[in-house]
């Protein structure tokens, strides 16, 4: 049983490594005023939702289930920041830019997904 457990270990130490990345490049843009969504937050949110989907599988390690409304809210919202860089970076491609407001709603979604991940 303690390979289950080092393997969803790992899972988590992936699905940190994606946020970490998604939020960094997020936090890169806001800083040089720059509101667009970049490819590194497409790669850090591919990471997010992939590990965000093994962690979703039932590991069989007796944690008292998995929490369905949880894992489907953090998968809607990580589908929602998807389709929010997707719109900036289409913008971006034929010249227009983004509104500010919607590269920041982008950055409040991110916090929210993580708080819903330590808080709940």
């Amino acid at each position: 049983m303690r390979g289950m457990e080092t393997l969803r270990d790992v899972v988590v130490l992936v699905h940190l490594v994606g946020f970490a990345i998604l939020f960094g490049s997020w936090v890169v843009e806001a800083a040089a005023k720059r509101y667009r969504a970049t490819r590194l937050m497409d790669v850090g949110l591919a990471i997010a939702f992939v590990a965000d989907l093994a962690l979703s599988a039932p590991w069989g390690l007796g944690d008292g289930g998995l929490n369905y409304a949880k894992i489907g809210i953090k998968l809607v919202v990580l589908l929602v920041i998807g389709g929010l860089a997707g719109i900036s970076r289409a913008r971006a491609k034929k010249g227009t830019p983004l509104p500010t407001w919607t590269f920041w709603l982008i950055g409040a979604l991110i916090l929210l997904n993580a708080g819903l991940a330590v808080i709940w």
